[in-house]
């Protein structure tokens, strides 16, 4: 009687770790389910696009539509990036848009790197309110700030130039600023001490001990700069006229004409644009987000 009634606690135990089992098993479903599902929902536009490239243009327009290219048409991609002579998609745009790249990153990581020591590292009165007002510009449109630095810009002659694309970079930008100086609080200070007692100035501490530590953010950051350089359309279009110096992301309107629009070239040079953003992420995902995982952790 007694073997008994113990093992009544002993089913009711079994009983409740199958129902958890289950509960468990059916949540990681409908979790799963709904995960695959919302992928493929942003799947479908790229998916689109890479068919889109492989067809004929009268194939783009198609209703019901083609799904699969039928047959895929591959000279879509030397035709978008070269067959137009009065088109200089490659080399020339991308030579201008490689070029305002090498320039804004160095300018963005050298000064965001230096402002975001002086937040994090040096005392000085005041540098709560400064770092406030930093961050009360992230809240401030670009679209506001847009005439006033294009009539600062031609004022000063700069128009039809990168100068407007790549100076303004040297001078620091909120977002980063932050991310770093997030990240260099979380660097303990001891170290600092240890190599200011060895003789170390702030150039040596920044560049031996800083710079080193902080990759996971910095590389954080020149992803991000990358993809926004690459990306910019409205910059390249307002401050550049000749279409010699035009970029990347202002050449793809070429492909949209007055009276026609050849969808097929357009979205063969769409993919060709994408793809390094695309490889980028998925080398550097890693250290994308031990980035933004560590970014955060500090604060004072």
């Amino acid at each position: 009687m007694a073997q008994a009634t113990r093992s009544i606690p002993q089913v009711r135990r079994v009983e409740f770790y199958h129902k958890r089992q289950f509960g468990d098993t059916l949540r990681n479903v409908v979790v799963y389910t709904c995960l695959i599902a919302l992928s493929l929902v942003f799947l479908f536009p790229f998916f689109w696009m890479i068919t889109s490239a492989l067809k004929e243009n009268y194939q783009t327009m198609l209703w019901p539509p083609q799904w699969l290219p039928n047959p895929a048409r591959w000279q879509n991609f030397p035709e978008a990036l070269f067959g137009n002579s009065q088109l200089p998609f490659f080399p020339t745009f991308l030579m201008n848009t490689m070029r305002i790249e090498v320039f804004v990153m160095i300018g963005r990581l050298v000064s965001c790197v230096l402002v975001a020591y002086g937040f994090a590292r040096l005392e000085a009165r005041g540098k709560d309110f400064l770092f406030a007002v930093l961050l009360s510009t992230l809240m401030l449109p670009s679209m506001v700030t847009m005439i006033p630095k294009f009539i600062l810009f031609n004022m000063i002659g700069w128009t039809n130039s990168f100068l407007p694309l790549t100076v303004p970079s040297y001078f620091g930008e909120a977002f980063a600023i932050f991310m770093m100086r997030q990240f260099f609080m979380t660097i303990p200070r001891e170290l600092e001490e240890a190599m200011r007692m060895d003789g170390a100035n702030t150039t040596r501490v920044i560049l031996n001990l800083i710079v080193p530590l902080s990759l996971p953010v910095i590389t954080l950051i020149a992803i991000f700069t990358f993809k926004d350089t690459w990306n910019d359309f409205f910059g390249p279009l307002i401050y550049l006229n000749d279409a010699s110096k035009y970029t990347l992301a202002v050449g793809l309107a070429f492909f949209n004409g007055q009276f026609r629009v050849d969808m097929n070239l357009l979205m063969a040079a769409n993919v060709v644009v994408m793809m390094p953003l695309i490889i980028l992420f998925f080398v550097a995902q890693r250290v994308f987000v031990e980035g933004i995982s560590l970014s955060g952790l500090a604060g004072r």
